[in-house]
């Protein structure tokens, strides 16, 4: 009797281990599943996001363009000194941001607490 009761437990377990392996091959494949669906979305709103940069794009040209004109003939001046006038303005802008950006850039400290740690871990 205690032989089977032996091979019954080991039954048992062996089933318990067979039901366990296949719940977690459902799960990977319902993970995979489910991953395939949010890369697609993923992407989907990847290229919303691209049209849209791109569109916004053309549409500050198409404002700096017409700030230029804009420019030109309320100064009476020739259409080249309108968009030579805006980019120097533009030029000007994208100079100071630069170096603002710089010189936040330089007060960065990557990691402080975590260089500090490994320092005095390693000495």
């Amino acid at each position: 009797m205690a032989l089977e009761t032996e091979q019954s437990v080991t039954g048992l377990v062996r089933g318990a281990l067979d039901d366990a392996r296949e719940l977690i091959r459902e799960e990977v494949a319902l993970a995979k599943a489910e991953a395939r669906l949010e890369v697609g979305r993923l992407t989907s709103a990847a290229t919303q996001f691209g049209a849209a940069a791109v569109a916004g794009w053309f549409a500050i040209m198409f404002i700096l363009c017409a700030i230029a004109l804009g420019v030109s003939a309320a100064l009476q001046w020739p259409a080249w000194a309108g968009f030579a006038g805006v980019g120097v303005l533009l030029g000007v802008a994208a100079a100071v941001m630069f170096f603002t950006g710089r010189t936040a850039a330089r007060r960065v400290e990557p990691m402080p607490r975590t260089v500090e740690s490994v320092k005095e871990n390693f000495r």
